[in-house]
C-alpha cells in the first residue's frame, strides 16, 4: 500500500526515497528543492514547520515534480531557474544549465580597466555576460549565441534583471564584437566519444549542440580562435584535460584553476 502523504515531513521522506531509488545523486536536496517550489516557500520553511499539512493541490504539485525528477530531468529545468554568482537565471531545455565551475570565467573581469568592453561568445542563458555586467557596471558588456532560442532566453534574463547587455544572434565572434578588449567564451567542449557516457540529466535533457564539439571537443574553441583578430585577448572555459591543448592555441597563455583545483579557464592572446 502506498504511503499516505499528509505533511511536509511525509512528502520529504517519500520524495527522497523515490529519488534515491531512481539513482539521483542528491535525493534529499532535490526533494527539498522540488517540494519547496511546489509549496511556494523557501527550503528553510520545510524544516521550521515539518508538520504542516499539504493541500490536495500541493500534493499534486509535489507528485508531478518528483515524477519528472525520477525520470532524471534536471531540477533546474523543473523549477525553471538556476542561481549563478548571486543572480537567479531563468533556464529551460533551450539552454545549458549554468555550472558552478563556469563562475571562474566571470572573474577575468579582475584584470580589466574601467570602460573596457567584454564580449561573451556562446552566451546560452546569458549567465557569464550578465554576471560580469552585474559585478562590473563600469564595463561595456555584450553577448551573442548561434541559437535563436538561447538568445531569447538570455534577452529575457537581461530584461528581468535590468542589466544593459546587448545580445546578438550570431555564430562565433560577431564582427561588431571584434573590437572588444576581452572575449570570454564557454563554448561546447565535450568530445563525441564522451557524450554517450554522460549522465541522463545531460544526455536526455540538455541541448547537445551546447556541449559537443567534435572528436576531441575542441572544434568550437579552435574556430573562435581562428576567426578572432590577431592579438585579441580571450578567456576560454574547457575541460581540465584540455588545458595544454588550449594553451597551445594562444600566445602568452595562462590557465586558472577552479575551486576543485582543476585547470578550467585559459586566458591568452590570439597569435
Amino acid at each position: 500500500m502506498a504511503t499516505v502523504v499528509r505533511t511536509v515531513r511525509d512528502a520529504v521522506a517519500g520524495a527522497t526515497a523515490a529519488l534515491e531509488a531512481a539513482g539521483c545523486d542528491t535525493p534529499r536536496l532535490d526533494a527539498e528543492v522540488l517540494i519547496a517550489d511546489a509549496l511556494g516557500v523557501e527550503r528553510a520553511a520545510l524544516h521550521t514547520d515539518p508538520d504542516a499539512s499539504l493541500t490536495p493541490e500541493a500534493h499534486a504539485g509535489v507528485t508531478e515534480r518528483v515524477r519528472r525528477r525520477a525520470m532524471r530531468e534536471p531540477v533546474a529545468y523543473i523549477v525553471g531557474r538556476r542561481g549563478f554568482r548571486g543572480l537567479e537565471l531563468a533556464v529551460d531545455p533551450r539552454v545549458l544549465i549554468p555550472r558552478p565551475e563556469t563562475e571562474l570565467l566571470v572573474e577575468v573581469w579582475l584584470e580589466l580597466r574601467a570602460g573596457s568592453r567584454v564580449h561573451d561568445a556562446g552566451t546560452g542563458s546569458g549567465a557569464v555576460a550578465l554576471a560580469i555586467a552585474d559585478e562590473r557596471p563600469d564595463l561595456r558588456v555584450t553577448a551573442s549565441d548561434a541559437s535563436r532560442a538561447a538568445v531569447e532566453v538570455a534577452r529575457a534574463n537581461a530584461r528581468r534583471l535590468g542589466l544593459p547587455v546587448e545580445i546578438a544572434l550570431a555564430r562565433g565572434l560577431p564582427r561588431e564584437a571584434r573590437d572588444a578588449d576581452l572575449v570570454v567564451a564557454n563554448l561546447p567542449y565535450v568530445s563525441e566519444g564522451e557524450w554517450p557516457g554522460l549522465p541522463p540529466e545531460i544526455v536526455d535533457h540538455e541541448p547537445r549542440e551546447a556541449l559537443v564539439a567534435g572528436v576531441d571537443g575542441l572544434d568550437a574553441i579552435r574556430a573562435l580562435v581562428a576567426e578572432a583578430p590577431h592579438g585579441k585577448r580571450v578567456a576560454l572555459e574547457h575541460a581540465p584535460h584540455q588545458a595544454a591543448a588550449v594553451r597551445s592555441l594562444l600566445g602568452d597563455a595562462r590557465t586558472l584553476r577552479d575551486l576543485a583545483g582543476l585547470e578550467r579557464v585559459t586566458v591568452g592572446g590570439v597569435p
